[in-house]
């Protein structure tokens, strides 16, 4: 057929159909920019993405820009309504500039990532099509058509179950994990305030050896808030994956992780407290794009090394036991029963977070830690359910801190150092400080090479150390010469060794077979810890408080792994006042028994030998 013919033939149907040849219609783009102006709602969010929301659908935003999101819906409408005719991408791309124009003029909001706070109730998104939600307030929890709050989502997550109350969810989840009655009840608090989205918390660690479960257990935590087709991840290998990652995400697990490069434990703190991070917006060269995000963190290791001592105050640490072979369940097994659980786990949480709402307000900290808002939560939670994971945390805080000067050489000096000082304790600069400070024969790695970066590291442990009972000022100056910058370094009045005759030191420190919940002692401190295996439970290492013991009418602290004599030299009760009259004394070491000791009718310390013990 010729080109003429089929000019003609064309022209015959259009005529017949009553459509004139000569005049065009609206082209692909005007067609296409039309439909979204009214079937969606478009505006901007504060962080310069173009976003639009079904008019009249769920409360979900659906980014403009890429091609997931809407204008792949877009292009379907268009299909749909045009015969099959489908849009070009010149004409898409055309119609998309226009709507983001839209948008730039609208009122800004920001889309929410699965939880989000609404007056006084916070709205969990169940990441389902048809965006239905649960709202948790003062008064409890109920299941909604449709969220209140407009929602993103991302290819990351996956829909949570809905919520049904089926007996106790909590004891449920307890039969799945690994951990200590004191670790799920800590663990329990974290997954509450997982839920509540505008506080800082603290990275859930998993910390255990081999065949632990620290890898299941976690992966199980995490799908609870945020299920992810991927809910354990490797460390990321640059800032700008790790962004793309915890910006998809509500709740990310690193997993097996065994060192922490720098870059990567600044990028989790600042996770942790909330991050921006700026990329150049794609296929533009003077355009960027915010990447805005606080999140929900939580990592596995059997030992990620030495860590910094702002990420280690960060953290939140579940110790994990081996499990037992006959003890060891299959993954299908455990698979099975924790999808099953997940609804009834979801309702208790959702019980207990309401709870936690309602006696919020009225809950105040006396002393609040580095994550005080996280504390303040985990308050609420002890104050409704009579738990003890507030001195919990405070435990495993003050455990982290240690590891951080155990793996400090520089730090264990300036301890020593600090001891050697006494009282008065030491005003120096930090070229003095390297110049006298006891020097390794083979320099560490970390150790400072000049006093620059002495003072650094001074300044970035002073932290730790005030944990342990170590002062660090630093606002002085030398009044004349080169105005070099003092160092004051003190022990607090509670971990001081007192001078001969001094009056006597109250009994500041846990008793040291309190219970494991019991709060320690922020003054007490100990530069070695008890690695021999065994160990009593008052030990060193063993808990809280448990490095030093202060005897009473005395003062002085008692190192429950060496006893040297009374009064010789170099021993803790040298030049001291003796104990009083009648005072129960170790049969081995002569130092002062504890009153559980006494009460249990033993007559020596738990690691010292009888007096008639042969030695090997």
């Amino acid at each position: 057929m010729s080109t003429s013919t089929t000019r003609s033939l064309a022209e015959t149907l259009l005529a017949e159909s009553g459509v004139d040849p000569d005049k065009k219609g609206p082209s692909q783009a005007t067609q296409l920019a039309a439909l979204a102006r009214e079937r969606y709602d478009l505006f901007m969010s504060d962080d310069g993405r173009p976003y639009g929301v079904t008019v009249g659908g769920p409360n979900i935003a659906l980014p403009l820009r890429g091609k997931a999101g809407l204008r792949s819906q877009l292009a379907r409408i268009f299909t749909d309504t045009n015969n099959g005719t489908v849009p070009s991408q010149s004409a898409l791309a055309d119609a998309m500039t226009v709507l983001e124009g839209v948008a730039a003029v609208a009122d800004l909001r920001t889309p929410q990532l699965r939880v989000a706070r609404h007056e006084e109730n916070i709205i969990v998104d169940l990441g389902t099509t048809d965006g239905r939600c649960v709202t948790v307030g003062p008064d409890g929890w109920q299941r909604l058509p449709a969220s209140p709050v407009v929602f993103r989502r991302s290819g990351a997550m996956k829909p949570l179950p809905e919520p049904v109350r089926d007996g106790d969810g909590l004891a449920k989840l307890r039969g799945l994990l690994n951990t200590t009655d004191d670790g799920f009840r800590l663990l329990a608090a974290w997954l509450v305030a997982s839920f509540i989205p505008d506080l800082p918390h603290p990275i859930l660690t998993f910390r255990g050896e081999q065949g632990t479960g620290k890898s299941k257990g976690a992966a199980m935590v995490i799908g609870i808030v945020d299920p992810s087709g991927a809910p354990k991840r490797t460390a990321p290998r640059d800032l700008k994956s790790w962004a793309v990652q915890a910006f998809n995400s509500w709740a990310i697990c690193l997993d097996n992780v065994s060192t922490v490069p720098d870059w990567l434990s600044d990028a989790l703190c600042r996770a942790v407290t909330g991050d921006g991070i700026v990329d150049r917006a794609l296929y533009t060269d003077d355009d960027v794009v915010v990447l805005e995000f606080r999140r929900v963190l939580a990592m596995t290791t059997i030992d990620a090394g030495a860590l910094a001592g702002d990420l280690a105050e960060r953290l939140l640490t579940i110790e994990l036991q081996l499990i037992p072979d006959h003890k060891r369940r299959e993954e299908a097994e455990l698979d099975r029963a924790y999808a099953e659980a997940h609804p009834a786990i979801l309702a208790s949480l959702f019980d207990l977070l309401a709870q936690v709402l309602k006696v919020l307000p009225d809950i105040e900290l006396t002393d609040r830690p580095r994550m005080a808002d996280f504390a303040r939560v985990l308050a609420a939670v002890d104050h409704v359910t009579g738990w003890n994971t507030l001195a919990s945390y405070q435990a495993t805080a003050a455990d982290a801190v240690a590891d951080v000067l155990d793996g400090e050489p520089f730090a264990q000096a300036v301890v020593d150092l600090v001891d050697k000082a006494g009282p008065e304790g030491l005003t120096l600069t930090a070229a003095q400080l390297l110049e006298i400070v006891e020097t390794p024969d083979k320099l560490p790695k970390k150790w400072p090479k000049d006093p620059t970066r002495a003072g650094g590291q001074l300044k970035r442990l002073a932290p730790a150390l005030r944990t342990i009972g170590i002062e660090v000022d630093d606002s002085q100056r030398q009044p004349d010469g080169n105005r070099s910058r003092l160092y004051r370094l003190t022990a607090s009045e509670r971990s001081r060794i007192p001078a001969p005759g001094a009056p006597a030191a109250p009994e500041t420190t846990p008793d040291l077979h309190s219970s494991p919940g019991a709060e320690p002692d922020a003054s007490t401190r100990s530069s070695t810890r008890s690695t021999r295996p065994g160990a009593a439970p008052g030990a060193a290492g063993a808990g809280p408080g448990a490095g030093n013991r202060v005897a009473p009418g005395d003062g002085t602290p008692t190192d429950l792994r060496e006893h040297p004599l009374p009064g010789a030299a170099g021993a803790p009760g040298a030049a001291l006042q003796p104990f009083s009259a009648g005072d129960p004394l170790c049969s081995a070491c002569g130092l002062l028994l504890d009153d559980f000791l006494t009460a249990t009718g033993e007559t020596t310390h738990p690691c010292c030998e009888p007096p008639d013990t042969p030695r090997s």
